[in-house]
């Protein structure tokens, strides 16, 4: 079996505030350390009521301190919000105080709608048409030390800080291939092109010293529960989230509901169902099946399971099914 690791958005459910999203977060980690799965990563969002990493690097050394052996990492740093020298100082920071667990994951979207994209950066020069340039300058950073090299990352240059490309079209995964890095495809919430990237990234990949052939990780949706209306019942969350988002009025995490009638149009259920295609939701059994499937039909080298369930001990539960349902991928991810 291929190792599973888990996506966290640090998620804020109504009735809660940030404070207890963190809390949430690291206790799922410690959690997802004991049952073995290989990596933690949080992911940067902006202007989102309902996501707490935005300062992603800063909870990345929140989870990686109250753990002790499971990779922590972003998943990703949104590359064109961030100087890349900069980023090489953070993560050369975990790197030494965490070391040989810390991961990169860099995505080139703004994480964010371009307004606030605006205040993050004070201006649009730097944008996602710079990713491939800002991927090499950040790569260099983390190189050994060249003598009189004149901008250096202290500490970075030198550490062993594994970056990977994320991205949900072909533009990333030719990226990556070129570059011989590993790659990861949000297919959680857009997987539209996920075959033709991982085709592309396989075909065209060009060994590197950084890794000697491809290795494609895959997101995918998973909700588990005692029985498949229970976990349909879960999965309205993430639902409701999705129809906010795309209103453009995203906001906290809210409770479940027993039914998504008149709560969307139909065209809002088909983009949503079209947007979390790739989804295992059920009991064990059904969530099982489906997972097999996508494994099946990807060919990933990694799965990483994310959830976006508002009840913090029935999202602890589904990540617990799903470690219990394919324990031969725990011991290779340990």
């Amino acid at each position: 079996m291929v190792p599973l690791s888990i996506l966290d958005l640090c998620p804020v459910p109504e009735g809660a505030d940030a404070a207890q999203a963190f809390r949430n977060t690291l206790d799922l980690a410690q959690h997802a350390e004991r049952w073995g799965y290989r990596r933690f990563w949080l992911a940067e969002h902006h202007n989102m009521a309902g996501v707490a990493s935005a300062a992603t690097a800063v909870v990345i050394g929140h989870v990686a301190a109250g753990t002790r052996t499971i990779r922590v990492g972003a998943g990703g740093v949104m590359l064109p919000n961030h100087a890349p020298l900069v980023v090489a100082e953070q993560f050369g920071t975990l790197a030494s105080l965490f070391p040989g667990r810390i991961d990169l994951g860099l995505g080139r979207a703004p994480g964010t709608d371009q307004r606030t994209a605006w205040a993050l950066r004070r201006n649009l020069q730097s944008d996602a048409d710079d990713f491939p340039n800002d991927v090499a300058e950040l790569l260099a950073y983390f190189a050994p030390e060249q003598p009189g090299q004149p901008v250096r990352a202290v500490p970075g240059a030198g550490l062993d800080v594994p970056v990977w490309l994320l991205g949900s079209s072909l533009f990333s995964a030719r990226l990556a291939a070129k570059l011989g890095l590993p790659f990861a495809f949000a297919s959680h919430f857009a997987p539209h092109h996920l075959m033709d990237a991982l085709a592309l990234y396989r075909r065209e990949f060009q060994p590197s010293d950084h890794l000697p052939k491809p290795h494609a990780m895959v997101g995918l949706n998973v909700f588990a529960a005692e029985t498949d209306a229970e976990a349909r019942r879960l999965f309205s969350s993430a639902q409701q989230q999705f129809v906010a988002l795309r209103r453009g009025n995203p906001g906290k995490l809210p409770p479940p509901v027993d039914s998504m009638e008149g709560r969307w149009t139909e065209m809002e259920r088909a983009g949503v169902a079209q947007a979390l295609a790739c989804s295992a939701v059920g009991s064990p059994e059904t969530v099982k099946r489906g997972v097999e499937t996508f494994l099946e039909l990807t060919g990933a080298d990694e799965v990483m399971a994310t959830a976006q369930i508002h009840d913090h001990a029935a999202r602890v539960r589904s990540f617990g099914i799903l470690a219990d349902l394919f324990p031969a991928a725990m011991p290779a991810a340990a």
